[in-house]
């Protein structure tokens, strides 16, 4: 009686590149070629985190920017806008072109940045 021989599992989505030499590993080998792409993966993210957190801080308005969007009326409160998450987005200032600038909210979604326009930084724009 022939003995079941496991089935081999399906590959992921990788390029030939990467998916055939991993096929010709040990057991061994994989485990240890595992636990680096975990390990890597891990600080990649603790990597973007890091620049996202660094970004925020270099971007972000400060309080007397918040009190004065306040004081002319202007909502910082992203329940207020449709689109804009309930956390992770910030308020910033961009500038459209030269001379405009503009207040937004700005947060990350998967690998892009999305913003919404708040207002304008000067109220005669």
């Amino acid at each position: 009686m022939a003995e079941d021989v496991p089935e081999k599992p399906p590959a992921p989505e990788l390029p030939k590149y990467l998916r055939e030499p991993l096929e010709n590993q040990s057991p061994e080998r994989l485990e240890a070629v595992a636990t680096y792409a975990a390990d890597l993966a891990e600080w990649k993210r603790r990597q973007r985190h890091e620049k996202l957190e660094r970004r925020r801080a270099e971007e972000e308005v400060d309080e007397e920017e918040l009190e004065e969007l306040d004081e002319r009326e202007i909502s910082t409160d992203p329940d207020d806008y449709e689109d804009v998450p309930t956390s992770g987005a910030y308020i910033t200032v961009k500038e459209t072109k030269p001379g405009y600038h503009y207040y937004y909210f700005q947060w990350r979604e998967g690998d892009t940045w999305k913003n919404e326009y708040i207002a304008p930084v000067n109220p005669k724009q």
